[in-house]
């Protein structure tokens, strides 16, 4: 009979800046035992055979969690294998994302079961030496509009199908999920959405005001990367003519119950649409997200997004990804990055800036009993920043993973 592991010790980390969603507490300490975290304060008294961890001064913080994500070191999730799905989950892990909602891409109905079945896998096999938590899929892909599918492939982008779709909502992997709210079927498949208990979002989409109101009446509550392959004012006009038509923006600006996500990598948006994104929607309704393709922690080159095998072309100078002569192609950094540049160009206060890397996204996941905030009995996915918010060590579920 195969003995069982002996649980790790117990884990304090002191000696830095504890970062909650509404506060910085200087001279903190959190203590984790058995994978989940037990006392969090000024003066924590830990167990003899505590393993210590010194901030040296830095910042102690949840780890980030990241729901639209494409993949990262060379791999796409959609490559749909178990080894390219690991090498994805490594590299964020590296960069601060603890927990991750891997994400897929347009592509043909094979290659998007291919991608469930590999993220099924390694979720089953998880453990923190393979990097991020899958706390389950962003299934974004395929239902795009015609005319938003941007760095997609074309071939692989359709209206929903029941058959299809039903398929991969079988059992409890996908949890965010994704349609163009104008396509013909979209309705319904946001209420089969809303029954899997899924974020249900909007995105890839020309859609009007009336669309969007059909879309939230069936359950919709969120659009991915805002002002990003997504209707405006002037796109609708092409679509309606006069009397121009209110767009995505306007319904999710007007809308209380409406949440969004930015790619705060200095490339895609302003400081400035930043800024306005926060002030109109605040931090409780407001995600950071890196919508990272493969080209994370690679050279500048020419890579596939989507799977290897004949997703479309894209160009990675080391800052943005993009298509020659066309537009930006996702972005090619970590949520760290996008921690650092939110707060350096916004008025964001560090904890609101944390809060979009790490509580929201979890809130809107559904995911906040566990994780997104230093609190007690939360798992401990935990992150030593130094005071350049840089990720010095990274720990998931009380246990450190190492870069390679």
């Amino acid at each position: 009979m195969k003995a069982k592991a002996s649980p790790a010790p117990p884990l304090i980390i002191e000696n830095g800046t504890l970062i909650l969603p509404d506060q910085l507490i200087g001279g903190g300490s959190l203590l984790c035992e058995r994978g989940r975290i037990t006392a969090i304060g000024k003066e924590v008294s830990p167990p003899r055979n505590a393993l210590r961890v010194d901030a040296k001064g830095g910042y102690i913080s949840p780890g980030f969690i990241d729901i639209h994500v494409h993949g990262g070191a060379g791999a796409d999730f959609m490559d749909g294998t178990v080894p390219a799905v690991r090498t994805a989950l490594q590299a964020h892990a590296r960069h601060g994302t603890t927990t991750i909602f891997p994400t897929t891409t347009t592509g043909s109905p094979p290659q998007i079961t291919a991608m469930l079945a590999a993220c099924r896998k390694a979720r089953r096999a998880w453990q923190p030496a393979h990097g991020s938590r899958i706390a389950g899929v962003h299934l974004y892909g395929p239902y795009f509009a015609p005319d938003k599918v941007g760095c997609h492939s074309r071939e692989g982008r359709r209206s929903p199908s029941t058959r299809e779709y039903t398929q991969w909502f079988r059992d409890d992997l996908v949890r965010i999920a994704t349609c163009a709210a104008e396509l013909p079927g979209a309705v319904e498949f946001y209420q089969a959405a809303r029954r899997h208990k899924c974020l249900v979002t909007c995105g890839h989409s020309n859609a009007n005001w009336a669309e969007m109101a059909a879309a939230f009446k069936a359950g919709m509550r969120h659009v991915d990367h805002f002002w990003c392959a997504m209707s405006s004012v002037a796109s609708l006009r092409g679509r309606f003519g006069t009397p121009m038509q209110a767009s995505m923006e306007q319904f999710v600006l007007a809308t209380p119950d409406m949440s969004t996500e930015i790619i705060a990598d200095g490339m895609h948006l302003s400081p400035e649409l930043l800024d306005f994104a926060l002030r109109m929607k605040g931090p409780q309704r407001l995600c950071l997200v890196t919508d990272c393709n493969r080209a994370l922690d690679m050279p500048p080159g020419r890579y596939r997004f989507g799977p290897q095998q004949d997703g479309a072309f894209f160009e990675s100078d080391g800052k943005v990804g993009f298509v020659p002569g066309e537009g930006l192609a996702s972005s090619v950094v970590g949520m760290d990055h996008m921690l650092r540049h939110m707060k350096k160009s916004t008025s964001a206060t560090l904890p609101q800036a944390v809060r979009m890397a790490s509580l929201t996204p979890a809130e809107r996941a559904g995911i906040a009993k566990t994780c997104g905030s230093l609190e007690k009995g939360k798992q401990a996915d935990i992150l030593v920043l130094n005071r350049k918010l840089e990720v010095q060590r990274t720990f998931i579920s009380g246990v450190e993973v190492l870069a390679d």
